[in-house]
């Protein structure tokens, strides 16, 4: 009963790997569950039942996902071409969806994202990927590291993390305009609370950039720091880097007390290595490091 479990959700979790790798591609009902190997008659019922939403209902929230990430993060594609990458015909009707379900159009959204109406919508999809996309981690996935130290340029982002989003469109458009490309100055994410503190005003991250350039602040709030060198245990994470406190996690709760090791006094953080929607979302890469003793 257990295997014949096991199996059914690694059809299933092959769905939706296949979905993910091939959004520019015919996702129809057909081509879905024959990746399954399932009866086509069944297999709509069976999408339903497992993650809440159906197959077609997925697979436009997650090319729909894709498009608001070009939108607020990508200024050099234009709305015509993102659009057709969300598997629209023409740019209008593609506004029609987009401000049906997040209440602005894609020009409006792009200049000024309303981050809640956002959040509520792609809540099923996380949901659906949660059941079946879950990470999980062995002791033989860390590795330790003797880390340099990194002098970093730092925008602080304070406050409920719905607002999050706005803040990375900030730290975006100024590494952008202070010409410091992720392909030449690393990419960092401090954390300085919970992923969710009891009062959402609590959480803090700060969002950095390796750099020993003299820094201009164009008009943000950017402070100079460093992330100190010493030893660190590694994670890697591939795909799906969203959320990587089930790492941060294991790295604490599981791997820690296990190891014989202590941790310094100095946050969990990650580096980021590559960026959804710049690749897929299962092609992201980040490690996440836990510094030690």
């Amino acid at each position: 009963m257990k295997a014949a479990l096991q199996s059914y959700r690694d059809r299933m979790r092959r769905v939706l790997d296949h979905i993910d790798r091939h959004l520019d591609g015919d996702l129809d009902l057909d081509t879905v569950s024959a990746v399954a190997a399932f009866s086509k008659f069944h297999f709509h019922r069976q999408f339903s039942a497992t993650f809440g939403l159906s197959v077609h209902r997925y697979v436009q929230l997650a090319r729909m996902k894709r498009a608001s990430h070009q939108l607020a993060y990508m200024e050099a594609l234009d709305v015509t071409e993102i659009a057709m990458d969300a598997g629209y015909d023409a740019p209008d009707a593609f506004a029609r969806a987009f401000r049906q379900r997040f209440g602005q159009s894609p020009s409006s959204f792009r200049k000024s994202p309303d981050w809640e109406p956002w959040l509520a919508v792609f809540g099923p999809l996380d949901n659906a990927r949660s059941k079946l996309m879950q990470k999980t981690f062995t002791t033989d996935d860390v590795t330790i590291r003797d880390v340099q130290p990194t002098k970093v340029a730092i925008m602080e982002h304070r406050g409920s993390s719905e607002t999050l989003g706005d803040t990375i469109r900030r730290f975006i458009a100024w590494r952008r305009a202070s010409h410091l490309h992720p392909s030449t100055s690393r990419t960092f994410t401090v954390w300085r609370s919970e992923r969710r503190p009891a009062s959402p005003a609590d959480y803090s991250i700060d969002l950095c950039v390796g750099t020993d350039q003299l820094i201009a602040a164009n008009g943000e709030e950017i402070k100079i720091g460093e992330i100190p060198g010493g030893r660190c245990a590694v994670l890697r994470v591939v795909g799906y880097t969203d959320n990587l406190e089930p790492a941060a996690l294991f790295l604490y709760r599981d791997w820690l007390p296990a190891s014989g090791e202590e941790a310094r006094d100095f946050p969990v953080y990650c580096q980021r290595l590559s960026f959804f929607p710049e690749v897929p979302e299962h092609e992201t890469v980040a490690d996440v490091f836990l510094p030690l003793k």
